[in-house]
């Protein structure tokens, strides 16, 4: 009991003294937890006016991307339409450059064309210089001709009326002679009286013909028997030729010819037979028997021919 007692004593004093020890660690722990907590509100308070200000931050960050974002869609829409607008652009340029090639083409080709119508013009602007130049040529020609033919015709006018010879020399340079002179009707051996005129007359018109000035000229000399409409047209076409071949054959034959006379024409007389091809007719329009029987005397000259055709050309010419 004793013992007992003195132990519950000691046993008392000693949670006495662990009680206050403990009072002391409690409160130091509280203190402690009292500062922990203030610590960790406070942390807690940084943490959530931080989070605070991050998200207020972050919202306006969010609202400017979002305005970024809006901006940048309407960008992109306006990015698509010119897109869009570029691409038709493209298409427009495509078709542009398309339409471009193809007329480079046809100017090439027409360029082509050109130097070819240029080639072309330079010869036919060549060869009309020398149709001109050749033109000119025969023109010049024409002009001596036709000064000669008038020349040949005053001077056979003048050597005629000078040898008192009552022949006409027309426009054309013939000259007619009257068939009953030197044939008889429906004959063509010539008369004495025939012969006589032609002995007088062909001196005189071979002087004119075949003198120096103008026989580098002459082409031909053509002897033309005419009949009147009495008979069949080939009876007289006979008859005239026959009676054309007799004077000529009495040309050629003449003693009075020189050598130089005799040898140029027999490079250019010819006699030919018209029959009643070629009728005079009167002032009424009846025909004139006597004038009709005739033998004519004509001449040509070397250019004649190229002449009428020269005229035709430009008569043909002028009608276009």
């Amino acid at each position: 009991m004793a013992r007992q007692s003195i132990h519950n004593r000691r046993a008392g004093r000693g949670s006495t003294g662990g009680g206050a020890s403990w009072i002391s660690y409690s409160d130091m722990m509280a203190a402690l937890l009292l500062i922990f907590v203030l610590i960790l509100t406070y942390s807690l308070y940084q943490y959530f006016t931080m989070l605070e200000t991050k998200t207020a931050e972050l919202e306006t960050q969010q609202k400017l991307v979002l305005a970024q974002q809006t901006l940048l869609d309407d960008r992109e829409a306006e990015l698509g339409v010119l897109q869009i607008s570029l691409d038709d652009k493209q298409k427009e340029l495509d078709a542009a450059n398309a339409r471009l090639l193809t007329r480079e083409e046809q100017l090439a080709l027409l360029q082509a064309q050109l130097g070819e119508k240029e080639a072309a013009l330079t010869e036919a602007t060549a060869k009309l210089e020398e149709q001109q130049i050749a033109l000119a040529a025969q023109a010049r020609r024409l002009d001596d001709l036709v000064g000669v033919r008038t020349n040949i015709i005053r001077d056979l006018s003048a050597s005629l009326t000078a040898a008192d010879l009552k022949a006409k020399v027309d426009a054309n340079g013939s000259i007619v002679l009257d068939s009953a002179v030197f044939f008889e009707t429906a004959k063509s051996e010539i008369k004495e009286e025939g012969k006589a005129l032609l002995d007088r007359f062909i001196p005189v018109y071979l002087n004119v013909l075949l003198s120096g000035e103008y026989s580098d000229y002459l082409g031909e000399i053509i002897i033309e028997g005419h009949t009147d409409s009495t008979g069949t047209y080939d009876n007289n076409l006979k008859l005239s030729q026959q009676r054309a071949l007799q004077v000529a054959l009495y040309v050629l034959n003449m003693p009075g010819l020189s050598t130089r006379q005799r040898t140029l024409l027999q490079q250019i007389l010819t006699a030919t037979g018209k029959s009643w091809a070629d009728l005079v007719y009167d002032e009424n329009g009846r025909e004139d028997p006597e004038a009709s029987r005739r033998v004519e005397f004509k001449f040509s000259l070397r250019d004649e021919d190229m002449i009428e055709e020269m005229q035709r050309i430009l008569q043909e010419n002028d009608l276009e």
